[in-house]
């Protein structure tokens, strides 16, 4: 069901639910201008602080964009950066039992999908698209990341990247970094609930996809 342009279900939703609010999303809910902003530069010069810096935070921040960075060590080595590509491949970093996508989704430009989200009794189906696709390398760094912006029918009108990362000490981190701000009246009445869980889902993730990268790298040296 629709409430207010928000896509609800009382129970885990269906896939054809889900194809059917992706066909009455429309298009991207927030400003031309500003799509691709969380594009990594490259893989060389990645850092923690990147994705556009100090000086964009601010300029989204004046605009009344929420900015969250979180970013977590996964491992060491190519293997472990093999395992976590692959894992947002299959969008093993999403799943998290109260949030979810479906893990057949096709990670290309232009794919839209849902990011199905449990909150108390409904579940909220937010409806998303991939806006870039980037594979790097460097001589000392790998990287691959994607970003999706937000639809029509999404709470938040924004943007969000998931980044796993080699850098040239041989460390994988992954990172997530999104901006948005409220597209919908719930999002607004209780914005400061929203952005606690916004930090909640970007950590989650990071767990997530640690204990994949560990599980898989303690199967493959027994």
């Amino acid at each position: 069901m629709a409430w207010g342009g928000l896509f609800l279900s009382m129970g885990r939703p269906t896939q054809e639910q889900q194809k059917s609010c992706l066909a009455a999303a429309g298009g991207f809910n927030y400003d031309t201008a500003l799509h691709g902003t969380t594009r990594p530069k490259s893989a060389s010069t990645l850092t923690s602080d990147e994705a556009g810096g100090e000086t964009s935070d601010k300029v989204l921040t004046e605009h009344g964009f929420f900015v969250n960075r979180s970013r977590v060590l996964i491992g060491s080595g190519s293997d472990a950066f093999v395992h976590a590509k692959s894992a947002l491949l299959s969008w093993r970093h999403l799943a998290l039992g109260w949030a979810n996508v479906e893990p057949d989704t096709s990670v290309k430009v232009g794919t839209r999908f849902c990011i199905c989200y449990k909150e108390l009794i409904p579940w909220v189906m937010l409806t998303l698209q991939i806006a870039y696709v980037t594979d790097g390398e460097s001589d000392r760094s790998k990287m691959f990341a994607f970003g999706s912006g937000t639809l029509q029918g999404h709470l938040l009108a924004g943007e969000e990247r998931f980044l796993v990362q080699v850098d040239e000490e041989e460390r994988v981190w992954y990172e997530v970094v999104s901006f948005s701000k409220p597209a919908h009246v719930l999002a607004t009445l209780c914005y400061p609930y929203v952005q606690l869980r916004q930090k909640h889902f970007a950590q989650q993730s990071g767990q997530a996809l640690l204990r994949h990268v560990t599980t898989c790298s303690t199967k493959q040296k027994q």
